[in-house]
């Protein structure tokens, strides 16, 4: 993408007539020696203050290369984005130099990314890798660095904050280090906040509590928060509206309750069928057949045909648009009001 110059950042506070954050018909290809991987194909949504986004899919579908997108991450090459915007507070940050998107990754645009242990270096404590926040972004010195890492550790319910400040990654809990990951990213008081994965491999205790810790941070700050998951039943609590990807487009977009109540694809309705439920103790779970495409080599018409028993000829032939159901609801399949209506 080319960018404009010169640079003009995204202004600081009210929004106006801007969503906070507008992703607009992105696509995001990579460019391979074994072909062109489509992993995102016209994707569109917006975060507003204080709002949460749920970005629903299985592993493939394009969740965490729109957000790594949005955060200005993507290795390019051999990523590529041809078309597409991503509209910060109304400035399209893919026409912004390098430069300018460092002055709003991490500061004013945050990600918590999946594997604690991972992201985190093993070498450096964790009040040393919190407070180079500080010392990068606002000069401060080691000394005070440290003081506010002790002030957001506190801030994630971390006991005895100021004892473990000097502990190294090893020595905390897949949860404990999952908020130092959430402090980190909030450190610097960001607008939007990512987070891809927050709960995956921590038990369903612990899972509860970083969901709570999230959405108490998000009524401090009224900040957005992309809530990146295949866990349907991890969002219900804390979404306001959900979007459900598949092989790297929007096939259902919905407030939360209107998709639980009800949902008007046949992907979301085999993933929401597929949640354990204590009511039908002793049956069989019920799986949705076949495997997610191969991006390479996606299938003509809807991509979900070859696993949808909705499917008919059209489905085959023609590419379904995202049909406007009502409000912010709309749905990428030619029978939706057969879905919706529970016929099959």
């Amino acid at each position: 993408m080319k960018r404009t110059s010169p640079d003009v950042l995204p202004a600081e506070g009210g929004h106006g007539d801007h969503p906070l954050l507008a992703v607009d018909n992105l696509h995001v290809e990579f460019r391979t020696r074994a072909g062109v991987v489509r992993a995102v194909n016209g994707v569109s949504y917006t975060v507003n203050p204080g709002e949460t986004l749920a970005v629903l899919g299985e592993s493939g579908s394009g969740k965490s290369v729109t957000a790594q997108a949005i955060m200005g991450i993507l290795d390019m090459p051999p990523a590529v984005i041809p078309k597409g915007e991503i509209r910060f507070r109304g400035t399209d940050l893919l026409k912004l130099s390098e430069e300018a998107r460092t002055q709003v990754r991490g500061q004013r645009i945050a990600m918590i990314f999946q594997d604690a242990l991972s992201a985190l270096n093993p070498v450096f404590t964790v009040g040393w890798q919190i407070s180079e926040m500080f010392r990068v972004h606002r000069g401060m010195s080691k000394s005070d660095g440290m003081k506010k890492a002790v002030e957001l550790m506190d801030r994630v319910r971390i006991p005895a904050a100021r004892q473990r400040v000097n502990d190294y990654p090893h020595q905390f809990s897949g949860g404990m280090r999952q908020r130092i990951m959430i402090a980190m990213s909030i450190a610097l008081d960001p607008e939007v906040l990512i987070a891809d994965e927050p709960t995956t491999a921590l038990d369903v205790t612990v899972q509860a509590q970083i969901m709570e810790l999230l959405a108490d941070l998000q009524r401090e700050s009224q900040m957005g928060l992309i809530l990146i998951t295949h866990d349907l039943g991890v969002v219900a609590d804390v979404a306001d509206k959900i979007a459900v990807m598949y092989a790297g487009r929007i096939v259902e977009n919905a407030p939360v309750h209107d998709i639980y109540r009800a949902p008007a694809h046949p992907y979301t309705k085999g993933l929401l069928e597929s949640i354990p439920r204590v009511d039908l103790k002793g049956q069989d779970l019920y799986a949705i057949k076949g495997l997610p495409p191969n991006l390479l080599e996606l299938p003509t018409g809807c991509a979900f045909h070859p696993r949808c028993p909705y499917r008919q000829d059209n489905c085959v032939t023609d590419s379904p648009p995202l049909y406007q159901i009502s409000g912010w609801r709309g749905s990428a399949c030619h029978y939706w009001r057969e879905v919706l209506d529970g016929e099959q």
